[in-house]
């Protein structure tokens, strides 16, 4: 019998980008190194992990897999040790307006990582983009040398957030999600993420990659509510369908792909960062670790192979399409959490965190030797590893369902 459990939730919602974030200082992380975290929510739901060596600074990051230029940056870092992340804000230029093209934060965000190696020269570039560029954004900014800032910025103006200042982050962590601090009051959005993450955090000694993954990033704890479809009394088997109203949590209907990028203490080789992308669905793709070291050379699973679609992407959105089995109404806000979690343990979820546990384990084993040929076998066994996955979990789907372009039925 299907069962459904109402929580009722009013008031329209965006389908444009509106991520959830974070920065965390080295020295509230297990390692001493700081942490950049975005959960990215958005239209263009099959992404891909590049690296690009073209104008400046060599630099990684996540790309929409259909921009095959790779125009824009939506989170990455460069070889000196900077790195970007972004979420929207819907309140910095309440009232303002500027003759210019408007979302350029992809764009904008490549430029800084081509041109900018720390802190000073990211806010130089800002004092040359007031009024020429269509910015409404909150941009999280770490570097090699230990500074670490959220600067929310409008099309003329921007406030630094520092994270070395004890009065502004006393708990070594700052978080992000649509609106910014100094904006028009209550004109933005995200307020419920940012509650439901604050929580989460605050519970939280020492910071880790692991964390963000497994917990913030995955978070289903409602930040107004505080109902959390994890604590809930689960379904039996995966075939148990029980719905759940799903609407203002951090993983979102449109949450396209996740990166935690994990920097270096000040005087280490910038190259030893490693970058922790979910290029997919978070509730239904895995954590594939890389090391910025390895250049161009990375895992096939993660990049766009002959025009297709990357396969962990593509597959994390085809398991996403079990876990919304309706078809009519607002079909994006039903989620059936059998399908995700039960006590059969066969939830995809369930699955699917207990998979990369080797991956998180082998990534471990690396440590800090990052030997080129040790890394170049851990990334042969990852394409190995995903596809064994994936191809377990759905094996009735051809090659073509897989790859099919997801964006296109998303709104049916």
């Amino acid at each position: 019998m299907k069962k459904y459990i109402v929580l009722i939730i009013t008031g329209m919602i965006s389908i444009a980008s509106a991520c959830t974030s974070a920065i965390i200082s080295g020295r509230v992380t297990e390692d001493g190194r700081p942490l950049l975290w975005k959960h990215r929510d958005t239209g263009s739901l099959e992404n891909t992990l590049v690296f690009v060596s073209e104008n400046g600074y060599d630099f990684m990051g996540v790309a929409n897999a259909k921009d095959s230029l790779h125009q824009e940056i939506w989170m990455g870092m460069n070889e000196t040790g900077f790195a970007i992340m972004n979420t929207a804000s819907y309140n910095v230029n309440a009232g303002v307006s500027c003759d210019v093209d408007p979302d350029q934060e992809g764009l904008f965000m490549r430029l800084a990582l081509e041109r900018c190696a720390n802190l000073n020269d990211f806010e130089a570039l800002l004092g040359e983009a007031s009024g020429k560029w269509g910015i409404e954004a909150n941009f999280g900014v770490i570097d090699a040398e230990g500074n670490a800032a959220f600067y929310e910025t409008g099309y003329y103006e921007y406030r630094k957030y520092d994270l070395n200042d004890p009065g502004i982050a006393p708990d070594g962590y700052l978080i992000r999600t649509n609106f910014s601090y100094w904006g028009a009051d209550k004109k933005g959005q995200g307020y419920i993420r940012y509650d439901a993450s604050s929580r989460l955090f605050e519970k939280q000694k020492k910071f880790s990659p692991e964390f963000i993954i497994k917990q913030a990033t995955r978070n289903m704890d409602h930040g107004a509510m505080r109902t959390d479809i994890a604590n809930m009394r689960l379904p039996r088997n995966r075939n148990d369908e029980t719905l759940v109203a799903f609407r203002d949590y951090v993983v979102r209907y449109w949450s396209a792909s996740v990166l935690v990028i994990q920097g270096v203490r000040p005087g280490e080789d910038p190259r030893n960062a490693v970058l922790w992308p979910i290029m997919g669905f978070p509730l239904t793709a895995m954590v594939t670790p890389v090391f910025f070291s390895s250049g161009d050379r990375l895992p096939e699973v993660l990049q766009v192979v002959d025009g297709e679609v990357p396969f962990l992407a593509a597959s994390a959105l085809t398991l996403k399409g079990e876990l919304f089995p309706l078809t009519c109404d607002n079909h994006a806000n039903y989620l059936d959490v059998a399908k995700l979690a039960n006590r059969r343990k066969d939830g995809y979820m369930q699955i699917i965190l207990q998979k990369e546990n080797e991956i998180l384990r082998r990534v471990k084993a690396l440590a800090d030797r990052r030997d080129p040929e040790e890394i170049s076998a851990y990334y042969q066994w990852l394409d190995r590893y995903v596809r064994e996955v994936y191809t377990e979990l759905i094996p009735e789907k051809t090659e073509r369902d897989m790859h099919r372009n997801c964006e296109d039925e998303v709104c049916r």
